[in-house]
């Protein structure tokens, strides 16, 4: 079932791209946490305090009364899945003109409170800076609505307080607006999906549920224009988020509660994650207006981040900007935006070549703000790294407006870029690239980034490295040297697919069933959007000595940057990834390795749908595979590494007795059989 079943995505006419079409209905659905509806209500109460009477009236639509007797009387709302917008909810007659009412809000359940919510506006040692969202004294009988400057992006529990006066109060009807995607009427309007069954993992639908929980996150990441934190920040005791992201939205930001504001380091995942599963372009494309805008006209510097933040002074971040540029040209071959955006991109990528040593052919790092990592500049492996992927992109992007001298310049400099990289970085002793010239650390980020980008010039080197990244494993996932104590899933997301590159498939679900894992069944997690990071040990303390002010009420618990495992699961498990703009070329190449009995899914592009279903037994070995790609395509269907195709194959019913490695294909349906 992969095409047969898709039916056109409603009400999507704000997406100034072509209309899609919906995924296939399956089982996996039903692990789809988006809600239902864009108003949603609590589904439980998790804990209460003091005087509450029929504090379960609460739950779900239209329910009746609950009271909050007397002074520091609380009811902690369970809303089941992490959610972003407005509170309202009915005041009914209180008894006293003094009574009053505060809103504390959480994404995890460890920081429940009457008298503060987590911290979103700053970090805090004391991890009660944001407070309380006060409804002062007299309530009035009637509806209320939560003002809209202090929307609360990302919570998984409200907790009422009854915070002051003599009397009761009474309430009901509580709801949240959700204020997220607010161009799609219906959040589970997926043009993606992804199915497999774990053998392995304590839930068999670990797989299905962590490619949504990754979807999820990025849709809670989209948001409304002038929904973004205020800066500066706003007093103790206080939040805001009513300031202005960009030049257009709906806009993509790097959290859900907290910074709200775009981050291009982390679209690097978010950006594919959403690709995969809504195909909702339009604020990617807004996300790096936005950045191009703000472009530095004189020196073609890039910032950091996006407003209201504006922060300066990064390297990395400059060219994660030309990153996503190439992405979302390569997922909607959307070529007019890029001749729009040519200038400003072509003096953006001179930028960074402009630091480049005559001599090392390496990138002089002077921008050093980055991902919080330790260390990063001068003659530093990441951002050679980084500056490589720039590079490969342009060519893409010259080739495709018909700047074929340029393009040439551009896989000139990757070249040699390439080869000083492998000259000046390798250490073969620890099999493994370093972070700098002088020293012998070997950092997670550009040991991953060398592999995914292809700056390994050895298939064994690619092995080593993932060998050499599996020694800093703990029981939860990496512990990259350039920031200890930390797990990062958004280095640990290009890690897995650096994984899953080298061959390595099953080492690549380890990870996940390791660090994501985690996240997503552990107790003190919102359980259903994925952590900004963690410690080694698993607490919340996430940067608790690296600008956070060690205060875990602050991490994020839904962050674009960790749905790695969302596009990974569709472009390496599943195997369908695009050698082109729009697919008009694409690759099939499943990786059957990590013992999983099959897969599938698929997505759309403006061609049409891309869709994959295979299935393996064992003893004997029995693997088949359909193939389903728009009429106007064609691409490689390249057979697992693991498959005896020496007695040949079958190709659309047809017995084939060749042996060989790839097929050729063109668009259509095709079903390719071994064993």
């Amino acid at each position: 079932m992969l095409a047969s079943l898709r039916i056109l995505v409603p009400l999507q006419a704000l997406l100034a791209l072509p209309a899609f079409s919906l995924a296939p209905k399956g089982s996996w659905d039903t692990f789809n946490y988006a809600p239902k509806s864009k108003t949603v209500y609590p589904t439980a109460i998790h804990s209460q305090y003091g005087s509450v009477t029929d504090a379960a009236h609460l739950i779900g639509a239209n329910g009746g009364k609950a009271f909050l007797l007397t002074s520091g009387s609380w009811v902690a709302l369970d809303f089941g899945v992490e959610v972003g917008g407005l509170i309202s909810l009915n005041f009914d007659s209180p008894t006293s003109n003094s009574t009053s009412l505060s809103l504390s809000f959480t994404e995890s359940p460890l920081f429940i409170r009457p008298d503060a919510s987590d911290d979103s506006s700053y970090p805090d040692a004391s991890t009660t800076y944001d407070g309380v969202l006060k409804v002062s004294a007299p309530l009035q009988a009637g509806y209320w609505t939560q003002p809209a400057s202090a929307l609360r992006g990302g919570f998984r529990y409200l907790t009422l307080v009854h915070s002051g006066g003599t009397g009761s109060v009474s309430i009901s009807n509580v709801s949240c607006a959700i204020s997220f995607m607010p161009h799609f009427d219906d959040l589970r309007a997926y043009t993606g999906y992804f199915s497999a069954k774990d053998p392995v993992f304590h839930d068999a639908d670990f797989l299905t549920k962590l490619w949504y929980a990754g979807a999820y996150t990025v849709q809670t990441n989209t948001v409304p224009l002038d929904t973004g934190r205020r800066v500066p920040f706003s007093p103790r005791g206080s939040w805001a988020n009513d300031a202005r992201l960009g030049v257009a939205g709906p806009i993509i930001v790097d959290g859900a509660k907290r910074d709200r504001a775009v981050w291009p380091g982390d679209m690097g995942i978010a950006v594919p994650a959403a690709f995969v599963s809504t195909n909702d372009l339009i604020s990617t494309r807004n996300a790096l207006d936005t950045m191009f805008a703000a472009m530095n006209p004189d020196t073609g510097e890039l910032p950091e981040s996006g407003p209201p933040l504006s922060q300066k002074g990064s390297d990395t971040y400059h060219a994660w900007t030309l990153i996503g540029a190439h992405n979302y040209y390569m997922y909607t071959g959307d070529i007019q935006w890029l001749q729009k955006n040519f200038y400003n991109y072509a003096k953006a990528v001179q930028y960074l070549q402009s630091k480049v040593n005559d001599q090392t052919r390496l990138i002089n790092v002077t921008g050093l703000r980055d991902w919080a990592r330790l260390g990063g500049g001068g003659y530093n492996s990441e951002g050679s790294a980084l500056l490589y992927k720039v590079l490969v992109g342009a060519v893409d992007i010259m080739n495709a407006l018909n700047w074929v001298g340029p393009a040439n310049a551009y896989q000139y400099n990757a070249t040699l870029l390439k080869d000083s990289f492998n000259r000046y970085f390798w250490d073969e002793a620890q099999g493994m690239y370093r972070d700098n010239l002088t020293t012998t650390l070997t950092p997670q980020d550009a040991n991953s980034m060398a592999v995914l980008f292809n700056l390994t010039d050895s298939d064994t080197k690619k092995k080593r490295i993932s060998d050499g990244l599996r020694k800093a494993w703990n029981n939860l996932g990496p512990i990259p040297p350039e920031l200890p104590d930390t797990i990062s899933p958004f280095i640990s997301g290009l890690e897995l697919q650096a994984h899953f590159e080298a061959g390595n498939d099953e080492r690549a679900l380890d990870l996940m069933h390791r660090t994501w894992g985690y996240m997503l069944y552990s107790d003190i997690s919102v359980q259903s959007t994925l952590l900004e990071g963690f410690t080694a040990n698993g607490s919340l303390a996430y940067r608790w000595y690296r600008g956070y002010n060690n205060d875990p009420a602050y991490t994020s618990h839904s962050h674009g940057w960790s749905a790695g495992p969302t596009p990974a699961l569709t472009f390496y498990v599943l195997g369908i990834t695009l050698t082109s703009a729009k697919g008009s070329t694409w690759s099939v190449a499943p990786h059957i390795g990590g013992g999983l009995p099959g897969a599938e899914g698929g997505f759309e592009t403006p061609l049409g749908w891309f869709g994959v279903k295979w299935t393996l037994q064992s003893n004997p070995t029995k693997f088949g595979i359909t193939i389903d790609t728009p009429a106007a395509s064609k691409g490689v269907f390249t057979f697992p590494k693991e498959l005896d195709v020496s007695k040949g194959y079958t190709l659309d019913g047809v017995k084939q007795s060749s042996a060989v490695k790839k097929l050729d294909l063109t668009g259509g349906r095709h079903v390719v059989t071994v064993g």
